[in-house]
């Protein structure tokens, strides 16, 4: 039986329209937002490429989430998610247009960069520390054995760090009860800076101050705020760049 070139292209339309009715249409138009910079920022605040989700290529096809992330540090699309359930995340690529603002390609590239290290951190063993808060307390790998740690990697003069203490300080009261769950921030600043600092904005994690080299060279970061979760086994579980993600997190972590 003999199958026409157009039947071919045919079915290849349907296919890829079937895949993305499947998740659901884009919930912006992914050509509206590529018009201007702040169109752009604006919808960027509202991604998640930290949690779970399923990840679609440009054609509908389903992919590993770390394909799409490698595909966005490295390629020309923007992340767009799909209509769907509030706690269901599903992101498409989307071409980026010839005459689109070069710094909206720019920004997108280093948030694959970052969210695909982040990535590939998850699932590796933290390593290896051994602490003393502002209040004297030393805590090692061994010491936090068969607990969860959640830890805030900041600094004083960083503006979205700060933004989020009463986010993170009413965590850490959810949590106050599970004495299984640690949490626990790293500074780069001195013990003197950080005392003065948190004298006017408290942070109810435990402190750690000069913690600029280990957060430079044992975890590679150039984000901030970064949070992590650690596992009772000492593994990372997640890598989340906010709050937001980083609440959804340990709400899963913490009933494994």
């Amino acid at each position: 039986m003999k199958i026409s070139f157009t039947t071919v292209i045919a079915f290849l339309i349907f296919a890829t329209s079937f895949a993305q009715n499947k998740f659901g249409n884009p919930e912006v138009d992914p050509l509206q937002i590529q018009k201007t910079y702040e169109q752009w920022t604006v919808y960027n605040k509202g991604i998640m490429l930290s949690r779970d989700f399923t990840a679609l290529d440009s054609s509908s096809k389903e992919i590993s989430k770390e394909a799409f992330l490698d595909q966005l540090a490295n390629g020309n699309f923007i992340p767009v998610r799909l209509k769907s359930e509030s706690n269901i995340y599903v992101y498409k690529l989307f071409k980026i247009q010839p005459k689109t603002d070069t710094s909206i390609k720019a920004t997108i590239n280093q948030i694959g960069f970052d969210a695909y290290k982040n990535f590939k951190m998850e699932g590796t063993a933290f390593p290896q520390f051994s602490f003393k808060d502002l209040n004297g307390n030393l805590v090692t790998n061994e010491s936090m054995k068969g607990k969860i740690i959640v830890i805030k990697c900041w600094y004083i003069h960083c503006t979205p760090c700060i933004r989020e203490f009463p986010q993170v300080n009413k965590l850490v009261s959810e949590y106050k009860d599970r004495k299984d769950i640690v949490f626990m921030s790293l500074a780069e600043d001195s013990a003197e800076q950080l005392k003065t600092f948190l004298a006017r904005k408290p942070l109810t994690y435990s402190v750690i101050p000069d913690m600029k080299e280990y957060m430079n060279n044992a975890l590679q970061l150039n984000s901030f705020p970064t949070h992590f979760i650690i596992n009772k086994e000492g593994m990372i579980a997640k890598v989340l760049p906010n709050f937001e993600s980083l609440e959804v997190a340990l709400a899963k972590e913490s009933k494994l």
